[in-house]
């Protein structure tokens, strides 16, 4: 059983909560965010700022970058999301969007099944692994969008992925909030 801490981090879009282990990042949430620390199999502890384990401090040093407006890839952190299998599937090919671009639901179902050896796979399936991706931003669900170019599905909050994908280069005029209450 791994002994989870956390620390947390002032962002442009709020308090971010980080959790890890000595040797991986397991969770990063902005605060009010839907499942916030809901893949942890137990409490996380505080971390002493003065000696944060090397994966906070690594996520830190990363945030910070990406907020002063590098491009920093996942790959740089040692990632250990908690999910299942396809879930693992599903935030792999997230993390291979690239800056100033999005993917739809349908374009990353298209891939899992590709991925999967599958003639198809289920676009709501997806939806539920990217709207429970654990580790947020860094792992940029906020690149995901409807089919119908709609700005739906982030568990961060509709605000927070437009500001996001802003400060990342995206164009979001070419997208609409969804009317409350809709699906994906």
């Amino acid at each position: 059983m791994y002994s989870y801490c956390y620390t947390t981090y002032q962002s442009p879009v709020g308090t971010l909560t980080l959790a890890g282990d000595d040797s991986h990042l397991a969770g990063l949430w902005i605060e009010g965010q839907k499942y916030f620390g809901g893949s942890l199999p137990q409490p996380m502890t505080a971390a002493d700022p003065s000696r944060l384990p090397a994966p906070l401090a690594s996520a830190c040093g990363w945030l910070d970058r990406y907020f002063s407006g590098a491009k920093p890839l996942p790959s740089e952190l040692p990632l250990a999301p908690a999910g299942s299998d396809f879930r693992q599937l599903v935030w792999k090919i997230l993390c291979e969007i690239p800056y100033g671009e999005v993917m739809t639901y349908g374009q990353i179902a298209q891939e899992a099944a590709r991925l999967m050896g599958r003639p198809s796979m289920s676009g709501q399936a997806v939806g539920n692994a990217v709207g429970h991706n654990p580790i947020s931003i860094i792992i940029p669900c906020h690149r995901v969008v409807g089919t119908n170019g709609s700005l739906t599905g982030y568990a961060g909050g509709i605000p927070k992925k437009i500001q996001l994908l802003k400060h990342e280069g995206v164009d979001v005029s070419r997208f609409f909030v969804p009317k409350e209450g809709a699906a994906l």
